[in-house]
């Protein structure tokens, strides 16, 4: 039996054009291929999340209840980097609202304005979308101690 030998079936089943059989063109240059990519809203609002919080200054993101649900979140290890981001994404754009706690001493507005640029150029660069407006929503104001009581009940134990 020869090598290159097809069975009368295989022989009998007509060729669909196929995606991965196309002739190449400009061999040895940089290929272009075709196709979509298409963003989902929570890579974007991951992006940006990320992005704020490397922030100075920046406590948390989200409103009071998103912090307790993050909390518990963190504590079973499945943090949600989106938490305190909405975003609007279209094909070439995309908007931002992202609530954050700044943390006590830190000027408010240099924050927010740090925030803006930090979350648009993040978008800009990894995702490659026009970012239209970033929205920041200071919901609180973090004073260190608030919420490190655990020293303080082990000295009222004692």
């Amino acid at each position: 039996m020869a090598d290159n030998a097809t069975t009368p079936a295989a022989q009998n089943v007509p060729q669909a054009a196929s995606r991965v059989n196309r002739p190449l063109s400009g061999r040895g240059q940089e290929a272009h291929a075709a196709g979509s990519t298409h963003i989902a809203d929570g890579v974007v609002g991951k992006v940006a999340g990320i992005a704020a919080r490397e922030v100075t200054g920046v406590y948390a993101l989200g409103g009071g209840g998103a912090r307790a649900l993050g909390a518990i979140r963190d504590a079973i290890n499945a943090t949600d980097l989106t938490q305190g981001v909405k975003v609007e994404v279209g094909e070439t754009q995309a908007a931002v609202d992202i609530t954050i706690v700044v943390e006590y001493g830190a000027q408010i507005q240099d924050v927010a304005e740090q925030v803006r640029s930090r979350v648009a150029g993040a978008i800009s660069h990894l995702v490659g979308l026009e970012v239209v407006e970033v929205n920041v929503d200071v919901n609180d104001v973090h004073i260190p101690g608030d919420d490190d009581n655990d020293d303080d009940d082990e000295k009222r134990v004692r």
